[in-house]
């Protein structure tokens, strides 16, 4: 239990800014679904049990449409096809995970994949609680800020216009943090000229799994020269 516990204390500090982030959008998500007629009781259940922030706001709009199966689901992959990447670079770090791993697949989004990525885990925490912890400390913000904003919608009216601006902020932040922890930016340098390549060539729109391609290609290529820039 003290190994528990210390892991949780450790990973707590790190998901801080997840936290705000998620404070903000999760009580936008379940105000917007409030705001469509549906009970405050689906905010939580949607987060708990489908939990991906971009895909739930969504959903929204897909429950509130004509029902169409494949288009829902082609939706679904282009909207979470991201995952697919940060499942395969994940694949060594959830290796020997055991009971966890399932979760932590599951709880992968894209702010827990950033703070695994970056977060240095003290010599004295169980890496495989650090995870752990980390994702679920994550999903608990998600779950409570969309309760919180479904039960606020149940009674209020708000314009949530730019909230969103608020995750955009978050992974500057992060960003930012990993400059600062690592030495050796190439790879930080090779995420971003590849993202600003995507963007210029393919619009804002379908930058992303373009831009994900590029940037393991890159890195495999060149993944002597960056890993000897580590050590």
């Amino acid at each position: 239990m003290e190994k528990q516990f210390k892991a949780l204390k450790a990973a707590f500090p790190h998901t801080i800014p997840v936290m705000t982030g998620y404070l903000f959008l999760g009580v936008a998500f379940g105000i917007l679904l409030t705001s469509k007629g549906y009970h405050f009781i689906w905010a939580i259940i949607m987060s708990l049990l489908i939990y991906a922030g971009s895909m739930q706001f969504v959903a929204v709009e897909i429950l509130t449409s004509i029902f169409n199966p494949l288009n829902a689901f082609l939706i679904t992959l282009m909207v979470n096809a991201r995952h697919l990447f940060y499942g395969l670079s994940m694949l060594t770090k959830f290796r020997g995970t055991g009971k966890y791993k399932p979760y932590l697949i599951f709880g992968l989004t894209d702010e827990t994949y950033s703070l695994l990525c970056s977060c240095e885990i003290p010599d004295d925490v169980d890496k495989n609680q650090f995870m752990f912890y980390t994702t679920l400390l994550n999903q608990t913000y998600w779950i409570v800020a969309s309760a919180a904003g479904a039960l606020l919608g149940s009674v209020f009216t708000f314009n949530t216009e730019g909230i969103d601006f608020v995750m955009t902020a978050l992974f500057i932040v992060i960003f930012i943090n990993q400059w600062k922890s690592q030495k050796n930016h190439t790879p930080a340098l090779i995420g971003l000229g590849g993202s600003v390549l995507c963007l210029l060539l393919f619009g804002p729109d379908n930058f992303i799994i373009p831009s994900m391609i590029l940037i393991i290609a890159a890195l495999t290529i060149f993944k002597k020269s960056v890993e000897k820039g580590v050590e």
